[in-house]
């Protein structure tokens, strides 16, 4: 924790003697630019705490190429989808230690950490999502911010308690394994993040709590819809979905 503290103190400084080098990096590559105004927006407009996720940094070699996590597990599952330096609790809403974080690694995935006041997610994969989303659609069901990968979507919600999603998966028949609740303690990466997996995007783009209305302030924080609104149709289509495995893959 001294280590995080200590470096807020040259953010200042670091901003503005290198403010001219900054302005020509983002120039040259504006999907960095990109990635920091992210974490930037989610941090100070939105009040999600957010950290660096681990960075992949290239191919396994093989007949079966596969993108290889920056962090020190040769196995990683999640490559680029999850935090490692720092760790999770380190996830803020600070503006200067968001800057200083995507300063120094600009190319470094945006990674929301779930729960408290932050937002919860349910993922699922995508095949199965997609149907979701069509179902919720023809419904007239109002959905959140929805993030997507080639392989599976994370459904934002308003934060739940583990007692609270006990009881409504107790009163579920069944929950298959592909469903994953992101609550305390998790994660998810956001967009315009690159992770093993692919590029990271809104399938469905965060709205305003009065964007529907035409209401001023729907600038602020995204509208997120219960979770109990929406579970019945991702259990339902999830189950529909043949499970890849316990090997987890964002």
């Amino acid at each position: 924790m001294r280590e995080i503290l200590g470096r807020r103190r040259f953010t200042w400084a670091w901003e503005h003697l290198s403010g001219r080098r900054l302005w020509g990096t983002s120039r040259r590559y504006p999907h960095r630019s990109s990635l920091r105004n992210a974490a930037l927006t989610c941090a100070t407009r939105w009040q999600w705490p957010v950290v660096p996720g681990a960075a992949v940094s290239g191919k396994a070699s093989g007949k079966a190429a596969a993108a290889v996590c920056s962090c020190p597990d040769p196995a990683c599952v999640v490559p680029g989808a999850h935090p490692f330096d720092p760790i999770l609790l380190a996830a803020t809403t600070d503006e200067a230690m968001v800057r200083w974080w995507w300063t120094n690694r600009p190319g470094a995935p945006v990674i929301l950490a779930t729960g408290g006041r932050a937002p919860c997610a349910i993922s699922l994969p995508a095949v199965a999502g997609a149907r979701a989303l069509a179902t919720f659609d023809r419904t007239g069901v109002r959905l959140g911010p929805v993030v997507a990968t080639p392989t599976r979507f994370s459904v934002l919600v308003e934060p739940y308690g583990l007692e609270e999603l006990g009881d409504l998966l107790y009163a579920q028949d069944w929950v298959p394994s592909s469903l994953r609740f992101h609550g305390e303690g998790g994660y998810v990466a956001l967009p315009p993040s690159e992770t093993g997996a692919g590029k990271v995007r809104w399938e469905r783009e965060p709205e305003g709590a009065g964007a529907r209305d035409g209401a001023r302030g729907s600038e602020g924080a995204p509208w997120l819809p219960r979770m109990e609104t929406l579970l019945d149709v991702l259990v339902e289509e999830s189950a529909a979905t043949p499970d890849s495995g316990s090997r987890l893959a964002y």
